[in-house]
C-alpha cells in the first residue's frame, strides 16, 4: 500500500511537470519504477501511464493542436516506435539513452541560432519523427527529444503541449500493443497502471492552469532551459 501510494504522489508530481514543459515525466518517473518493479515491467507501466497522462493533455488543449505538423511527424514515428518497441522486447541498448541527450542538444542549439527549424519543413518533421518514435519505442520515451523538435515550430504554450502529447499518445498505444504480446505481466500490474494513469491526469490538469497564464516567450525560454538541462543529465548519466 506504501508503495502504491508513493508511485502515485511521484505520478502526480511527474504529470505536473511534463504538463507544464511538454515532456520530463518519463525521466523522472522511470527510475522509481525501474526500483519498484525491475526495468522489465517498468517500461510498459510507464508507456500505459504516459498514454493516459498524454491524452489527458491532448485532451485539456484540443481545440490548440496543430494536425499538420503532428500528421507529419507520426509519418515517420508511428512505423519506427514499432522496430525500436521490438528492439527493446529483444536487445535492449542503454547507450541510446546519451544518443538522445547528444539529439536533444543539438535540436536546441540549432533552434536558437536559427540554423535548423522544422517549421514548414516537412521532411525534417517526418525524419524527426522516426528518430523520436525509434528512440521511444527503445528506451521507453524520448519526450525531450519530441519537445524540442515541436518547440522549434514557435508554438503557444498549450497549442505545443498538446500538439507534441497526441503524437506521444499515438506511439504509446502502439508500443503497448507490442509489449503486450512479448512480456507477461505480473498481478497488480494493470491495477498500478490505472491508479497512476489517475494520478498523470490531475498532475497535467494542475499544470494547464500555471501554463496558460505565462507568456509564450517566457514559455519558450523555460523550455529551453530545462531541454538543455536534460540533455547534459542524459549525455553524462545515461
Amino acid at each position: 500500500m506504501v508503495e502504491y501510494l508513493s508511485l502515485f504522489v511521484a505520478a502526480y508530481l511527474t504529470a505536473a511537470i511534463s504538463g507544464a514543459a511538454g515532456f520530463g515525466g518519463a525521466l523522472l518517473l522511470l527510475p522509481l519504477l525501474v526500483s519498484s518493479i525491475g526495468v522489465s515491467q517498468a517500461i510498459p507501466l510507464l508507456t500505459i501511464a504516459q498514454l493516459i497522462g498524454n491524452f489527458s493533455r491532448a485532451g485539456f488543449g484540443f481545440k490548440q493542436i496543430q494536425w499538420q505538423p503532428v500528421g507529419l511527424f507520426l509519418l515517420g514515428a508511428v512505423p519506427l516506435s514499432i522496430v525500436g518497441a521490438h528492439a527493446f522486447v529483444n536487445l535492449p541498448e542503454l547507450i541510446a539513452t546519451r544518443a538522445i541527450g547528444v539529439a536533444i542538444f543539438a535540436f536546441v542549439t540549432l533552434k536558437h541560432f536559427n540554423i535548423l527549424t522544422f517549421k514548414n519543413n516537412r521532411v525534417l518533421l517526418v525524419v524527426g519523427g522516426g528518430l523520436v518514435g525509434f528512440l521511444s519505442g527503445l528506451v521507453g520515451s524520448a519526450g525531450p527529444l519530441g519537445a524540442a523538435i515541436f518547440l522549434s515550430l514557435g508554438l503557444p504554450p498549450v497549442a505545443y503541449i498538446a500538439s507534441e502529447a497526441v503524437t506521444a499518445l499515438v506511439m504509446h498505444s502502439v508500443k503497448t500493443v507490442i509489449y503486450q504480446g512479448f512480456i507477461e505481466f505480473e498481478r497488480g500490474f494493470w491495477l498500478l497502471a490505472v491508479l497512476m494513469g489517475g494520478a498523470m491526469v490531475l498532475g497535467t490538469w494542475s499544470a494547464k492552469r500555471i501554463v496558460e497564464r505565462l507568456p509564450s516567450e517566457t514559455f519558450q525560454q523555460l523550455v529551453t532551459l530545462l531541454l538543455l538541462a536534460v540533455s547534459g543529465y542524459m549525455v553524462v548519466h545515461g
